[in-house]
């Protein structure tokens, strides 16, 4: 018997046995190889290349310097440390490995990095690379979904967009859950475009699974395109109706599956034997879920924030600034994402114009719809949501904005001939380089000679794109390659600022230092002068997760706690940590970052821990998070973030005290970051009235196991 090499030769085989197996085996391995080679017909000698290099370069520029932000925001870096010592930590997605409280967020997105730390150790690079990876992988899907519905030209363009996005560059190197978000996101998307040109309920199912994943890595956020997901596939699917019903509930019964499995296993598990949900009043998740971290954020009534149930701000400002359309334009949140924003509305618009005439099933409209639709219902809510909202949430718009921008340029370069969209393609580099000059603007003498130059090469470059449909196709590609110029440099060059500068802290920010306050009619005006490169930001200027007012720009520490609104008169914080001192409960430790911890204090610390669950107990995460991370001990955080989560109990406190399972508790100023709410004030008093004090360098502790003779109980 024979068989046909890949050459196209013919071979002898063996009928039987082993050589029979090895034909089938040459069999499948000619199938992959002419599989492969038609997947290779028809694209350009340079489109491999140019992938790898664009997957290289990213890499590049989100692992260059990765170490010098440190443990990044350490509340996560600490709930990482704990899982990868603790199997139990890392599925409930705890604190410390002791199993006293959570974070306020699902587990997911800690995973990825507490494997790391399991594998590899403890260390800002085994915190850190992980994000940076899934960043690169988020380029590289993003590629592979635009490239099927436009060429390879366009997937590069809309992979380097998402890279050079400044916010992407800062969150891809920082370790909060929306990197883990973001690469889902897209992942969904992909599946259902694939959904789109097969009808295949595989990728309706895939599709669920990544949206259940996300719930997982950031709650209800990773649910916000649901609805536009599921109506694209309504619409657009290449099968009967009845049947992409069906697939649908086929993949909602998915997302449940794979996000609900998580969540019945916390709600099931006696509360008495798995540590406190963060967050939550009432030790439950879904409080959490549905509370602080989902209607409340839309409303403002965060009950569990310190500035919790204070109501929405309104169009007419509050705690988070103004609401309503001109929120993404405005100050630092321009800066963070706004620099393509107005061409991808222009040119989503355009690219639903151009396709209206195509079939129902046409996948061209139908990646519009995805991407397009995606980008409005996630920019809505950003824009109207009276709740907790920082800049850095702006991230999950970034892989939008690049897939409609890269598709809209590329279906408006391909009608160039036309005189009227040429001129429309001319426009909007025009208007592109003249927003980046106003965002460039905002960023106070910082490279002065950028802004002008922005500007001028855009209108040069329009001009061209005006006459692109006659011009010799050298010059065509140099017009082109201009007008990319002045649409991107403004971007490209806050990214590279970002990646340049160290970030820590609950609260980062991308970019340069700017004045807060947009052109005249933008919301979001305000003081300028904010913390620039290097600095955080004070009580007055930041604030941890939940604070208006986040220290822009450089090393960003934590001001204000949790939903406190920003104390008048701040001062600037540097990008270390710092000792607690003053009486017990957390103090500046708990508002700022992972508080410094001295030699001393260390070795304090490591005394006789092996007979403790818990090292030591300090009010407030980011205060109980530096003292875990510097020894590697289970350090608990009463109250949760900033100390208002009822737990400990005093009750409990004290019975953990007299089982002797708590050895120290971390002083720092009186009521801790709470301001008194919450237990943790009742507990740093019965500290303060019943323990010994002890001086480990200059931080003070009080022994837990040493009462004062004048205890009372």
């Amino acid at each position: 018997m024979t068989t046909l090499t890949p050459s196209g030769s013919a071979a002898d085989t063996p009928p039987t046995g082993t050589g029979s197996a090895a034909g089938h085996r040459g069999t499948l391995g000619h199938r992959l190889r002419a599989r492969s080679r038609h997947r290779r017909a028809g694209r350009p000698r340079w489109e491999s290349p140019a992938f790898w290099t664009l997957l290289a370069a990213t890499a590049v520029l989100y692992l260059y310097g990765l170490g010098a932000s440190g443990y990044a925001n350490s509340f996560y870096s600490a709930a990482a440390q704990a899982g990868g010592v603790s199997w139990k930590a890392f599925l409930f997605g705890s604190l410390d490995a002791g199993n006293a409280i959570t974070v306020d967020k699902p587990p997911a997105a800690l995973w990825p990095m507490a494997l790391s730390v399991r594998l590899f150790g403890l260390g800002s690079w085994q915190i850190l690379v992980p994000q940076a990876l899934l960043g690169v992988a988020s380029v590289g899907l993003l590629y592979s979904a635009v490239r099927r519905r436009t060429g390879p030209a366009s997937a590069l363009l809309a992979g380097a967009l998402l890279a050079l996005t400044p916010v992407a560059a800062l969150m891809f190197r920082f370790n909060n859950p929306d990197a883990l978000l973001c690469l889902l996101m897209v992942a969904a998307l992909w599946c259902l475009g694939r959904a789109v040109e097969d009808a295949r309920t595989k990728w309706l199912v895939l599709a669920g699974a990544c949206f259940g994943a996300g719930f997982l890595a950031k709650a209800l956020q990773a649910w916000l395109i649901l609805p536009v997901a599921a109506l694209v596939y309504l619409v657009c699917g290449p099968t009967g109706l009845r049947r992409r019903i069906g697939q649908l509930l086929c993949g909602g019964l998915t997302t449940v599956v794979s996000a609900g499995w998580w969540v019945a296993l916390v709600e099931l598990w006696p509360a008495s034997s798995r540590p406190y949900i963060g967050g939550s009043q009432e030790n439950s998740f879904l409080e959490l879920t549905f509370g602080y971290n989902g209607f409340g954020r839309l409303t403002g009534d965060e009950t569990g924030s310190v500035g919790g149930g204070r109501g929405p701000g309104g169009a007419g400002g509050g705690m988070w600034g103004r609401t309503g359309p001109g929120r993404l334009f405005g100050d630092t949140i321009g800066g963070q994402i706004g620099w393509l924003l107005p061409a991808a509305l222009l040119l989503l618009v355009v690219g639903l114009i151009l396709t209206r005439r195509a079939a129902r099933t046409d996948a061209l409209r139908a990646a519009f719809l995805l991407w397009g639709g995606s980008l409005l219902i996630t920019g809505a809510t950003f824009s109207l949501m009276s709740g907790i909202f920082h800049e850095y949430y702006t991230v999950a718009l970034a892989p939008y904005l690049a897939a409609v921008v890269a598709m809209g340029s590329a279906a408006l370069w391909r009608e160039r001939g036309r005189f009227r969209w040429s001129a429309v393609l001319a426009a909007t580099v025009a208007g592109t380089a003249v927003w980046s000059f106003v965002l460039l603007g905002r960023a106070t003498d910082w490279l002065p000679w950028l802004r002008w130059t922005v500007p001028a090469v855009g209108v040069v470059a329009a001009c061209g794109l005006l006459a692109a449909n006659v011009l010799p196709r050298t010059a065509g590609v140099a017009v082109a390659a201009l007008a990319l110029l002045a649409a991107v440099a403004g971007p490209v060059a806050f990214t590279l600022s970002t990646v340049n500068t160290p970030h820590t802290g609950s609260i980062v920010t991308a970019g340069p230092a700017v004045s807060r306050g947009g052109p005249p009619g933008v919301p979001g005006g305000g003081n300028k002068g904010r913390p620039g490169p290097g600095q955080g930001a004070g009580p007055g200027q930041g604030g941890a997760r939940g604070t208006p007012g986040a220290g822009n720009g450089g090393s960003q520490g934590v001001g204000a706690q949790r939903g406190m609104p920003p104390s008048p008169g701040g001062g600037a914080q540097g990008p270390g940590r710092r000792e607690g001192a003053g009486g017990p409960g957390g103090g500046m430790g708990g508002l700022l970052n992972g508080s410094e911890v001295s030699a001393k204090a260390e070795a304090l610390l490591r005394k006789n821990a092996a007979s403790y669950t818990w090292a030591a107990a300090a009010t407030g995460s980011q205060n109980a998070a530096g003292y875990q991370l510097a020894t590697g001990l289970p350090v608990m955080a009463v109250g949760g973030f900033n100390g208002t989560d009822p737990y400990p109990t005093l009750a409990q406190f004290k019975k953990y005290v007299a089982q002797g399972r708590i050895h120290y508790f971390v002083a720092g100023s009186q009521g801790g970051p709470g301001g008194g709410r919450g237990t943790s004030s009742s507990i740093s008093s019965w500290v303060t009235e019943n323990y010994t004090e002890v001086k480990a360098g200059d931080t003070t502790f009080y022994d837990l196991t040493q009462p004062k003779r004048t205890a009372t109980g």
